[in-house]
């Protein structure tokens, strides 16, 4: 991934933008060009932030479609254009920035507060709260930050929050007829495509072929078992043995029932390893995961809560132990290659 000509990515119609070679072709103010140098420690841009910067930050600001790879470098492209196009002096919210997931949305507010560390720029976190510390909309202080960061949990796969996202796009356009959307991933389905039509008329896009999408730096093996009860031994007899050297491991299962499965298991041969899912409150999740990104744990065992975007450098080995499924029994692609894409990050 250093040469960021291995991506196979294309921009869809014709397009008068240059491409980015440094950083400093963008025009960036100095307060973010110092971050992305001394605290992102970014020596020159991805491919995808190569194409995707100009885009973004060059006026008619139009509104842009995105598909990348896995670990490319996406997060950079709309957290820099963010940052970009909002006023530090005006003290209210400017940039709203959907995530599918509450460690996403986390995680990317963390990034963008040390990319914009230099620029006072700040940015509110919109996910829903531990229980005891709940507290009505209508009783909260106005939000005088920025940039807000949330998530509604899965934007377009229920039907309910599918609906959630929609209408914020309705209230935004209706309210700011000028503001740019941006749409970042590394798959769309045609449920996405299908919003994408909806909220974006005249935009520019990028996309990846679809046999193009799993990227070749990560190998993957199917792994034989006898049944189902054998799958402990072999990780910990085959997979373990190399995994555990080579740092950090992600486990998917597909219910919350097998995370505890598989963690007492595993547990009881001795290992050190912590598990995540969608129904443990809010600040047990957190916890989870700062110990994971702290290193005190070097396995994670999840659902798919975290197969979307969670950025962990460490993470060499992803064992999917349950497969990915949708409508019951079909194999979901789509979900397999956003998990297996949390090793080999960019």
């Amino acid at each position: 991934l250093d040469d960021s000509d291995d991506s196979q990515i294309q921009v869809i119609g014709g397009t008068v933008y240059e491409s980015a070679t440094t950083f400093e072709d963008l025009k960036l103010s100095p307060e973010l060009l110092k971050g992305l140098h001394d605290e992102m420690g970014f020596s020159r841009p991805s491919k995808i932030q190569a194409i995707t910067l100009p885009m973004i930050l060059t006026p008619p600001y139009k509104d842009l479609v995105a598909q990348a790879h896995n670990g490319s470098g996406k997060t950079t492209c709309f957290v820099l254009g963010m940052l970009s196009r909002v006023d530090p002096q005006r003290k209210i919210p400017q940039a709203i920035c959907i995530c599918p997931t509450r460690e996403l949305a986390q995680q990317n507010k963390a990034v963008l507060m040390r990319m914009g560390k230099f620029t006072g720029i700040t940015c509110a976190c919109a996910i829903p709260p531990a229980q005891k510390d709940y507290m009505p909309i209508s009783k909260m202080a106005p939000i005088t930050d920025q940039i807000v960061i949330g998530t509604s949990d899965h934007m377009l796969a229920e039907d309910g929050f599918r609906s959630d996202s929609e209408r914020m796009m309705r209230d935004i356009q209706r309210s700011a007829g000028g503001c740019q959307v941006l749409l970042f991933s590394a798959t769309f389905n045609d449920r996405v495509k299908d919003f994408v039509t909806k909220v974006i008329r005249d935009g520019n896009q990028i996309f990846v072929k679809k046999e193009e999408l799993t990227l070749e730096k990560v190998k993957q093996y199917k792994v034989q078992v006898p049944d189902e009860s054998a799958k402990i031994e072999v990780i910990r007899d085959k997979i373990f043995e190399f995994g555990q050297k080579v740092g950090q491991v992600i486990i998917f299962v597909r219910t919350k029932q097998s995370t505890k499965n598989v963690h007492n298991a595993l547990t009881r041969e001795d290992y050190v390893c912590s598990s995540i899912q969608g129904s443990l409150d809010q600040s047990e999740r957190e916890k989870i995961i700062q110990e994971f990104k702290d290193g005190y744990t070097k396995v994670l065992i999840s659902t798919d809560v975290l197969a979307r975007g969670f950025d962990q450098a460490q993470v060499n080995l992803v064992i999917n132990y349950d497969m990915p499924i949708k409508f019951g029994t079909e194999p979901d692609y789509e979900v397999y290659l956003h998990r297996i894409g949390r090793a080999g990050r960019f």
